[in-house]
């Protein structure tokens, strides 16, 4: 797994790591069971304090996709699969709620939108 940092993002260094490290379970680059790296190896890899890395994982515990066991370290919990897809489909509510917002504050209908999203979701070649 690896996990870059941006300095310059206005994301806090803890979120960013816990970002990617959801990424890398919705992606199923983590396994169910498969252990993080311990808090020190990933502070020292990443250069940063063992404090940062430690605010991650408490994130990603207290969202229930990982749990830490003393003297064992952190392991991702079975069934996150669920439970990231969940929050990822948040974050892209509330990201369509914004943007239908602004297209009525500015008088575009609902086909219009349609019609953009489709044409957006062509270009960028995703597939189902």
């Amino acid at each position: 797994m690896t996990i870059l940092i941006r300095n310059t993002s206005k994301t806090p260094v803890y979120q960013q790591i816990a970002e990617q490290i959801r990424q890398a379970m919705l992606k199923g680059d983590l396994s169910e069971g498969e252990a993080l790296p311990s808090v020190r190896a990933l502070s020292s890899d990443l250069s940063v304090s063992v404090i940062t890395v430690k605010k991650a994982y408490d994130q990603l515990e207290e969202q229930g996709l990982v749990v830490t066991q003393a003297g064992r370290g952190t392991f991702v919990l079975e069934k996150n699969i669920d439970l990231v897809r969940d929050y990822k489909l948040k974050e892209i509510q509330d990201v369509l709620a914004k943007a239908i917002d602004l297209a009525k504050a500015n008088g575009f209908t609902q086909s219009d939108i349609a019609e953009l999203f489709s044409l957006l979701w062509e270009e960028t070649n995703v597939t189902d």
